[in-house]
């Protein structure tokens, strides 16, 4: 069976000396191309560098700046103290405190004369009495006139409150500098104690803590 003519085969292609040239130079080319595209990228990271120290050295340390579009905003001054108010109110508190109010009726009938009101447990006494309730504040009032140490307890009372003063101490001496080496103030301060809302119980005090001549006042927390 006669099959078509073979096709002739093509003959292999063959490059020339100026083909050669061409391919050398085309090469030289892309190499140069690269090797400055190298060197121009170099140089600008260079002058970057140089720029930057430059700058630094000119300019010196720097520090940040204050936000300047804050507008100024002036301290408040001090509400005024109502210093009458205050008066008014201290008068109201001392004139309160009577002496002729009757206090034995309410006092325990022990040998220390406690007070507690009602709803205050015996358990408060005790521990009044035993050093568990640490006193946080002390009013001193021997030596003082009636009327001074009626002022002076009054004001006492409605600052501790008022800072959360829990149990003080008030100490109204034992009579040995007064004429007739009685105890002026002792019942005086144990009536005015039992007429101030604030307080919820009080005891003498131990020997340590001035024994006769004071008394451990618990207080009522401060009304929120």
């Amino acid at each position: 069976m006669t099959h078509g003519a073979r096709k002739p085969d093509r003959p292999p292609q063959r490059f020339g000396l100026n083909d050669l040239a061409r391919l050398r130079d085309t090469l030289k080319a892309d190499t140069e191309r690269r090797e400055a595209e190298r060197v121009a990228a170099e140089q600008a990271a260079q002058r970057a560098r140089e720029e930057a120290d430059v700058f630094r050295t000119s300019v010196g340390q720097v520090s940040q700046l204050r936000d300047r579009n804050r507008a100024p905003v002036p301290a408040s001054k001090p509400a005024p103290v109502p210093v009458q108010s205050r008066r008014n109110d201290e008068a109201v508190l001392a004139a309160s405190l009577s002496d002729d109010f009757d206090v034995e009726s309410l006092l325990e009938t022990d040998e220390t004369l406690s007070f507690r009101r009602p709803g205050i447990g015996m358990d408060v006494i005790r521990k009044l009495r035993r050093g568990e309730w640490v006193p946080q504040d002390k009013v001193d009032l021997h030596g003082l006139r009636s009327d001074e140490a009626r002022e002076a307890l009054a004001e006492f009372l409605r600052r501790s409150v008022r800072n959360g003063v829990r149990c003080v101490r008030v100490i109204h001496g034992k009579g040995l500098g007064s004429p007739d080496k009685l105890p002026v103030l002792k019942g005086k301060v144990r009536s005015w104690l039992v007429q101030k809302e604030e307080v919820l119980a009080f005891v003498q005090a131990r020997e340590a803590e001035g024994g006769a001549g004071a008394l451990m006042v618990l207080l009522r927390q401060p009304r929120t």
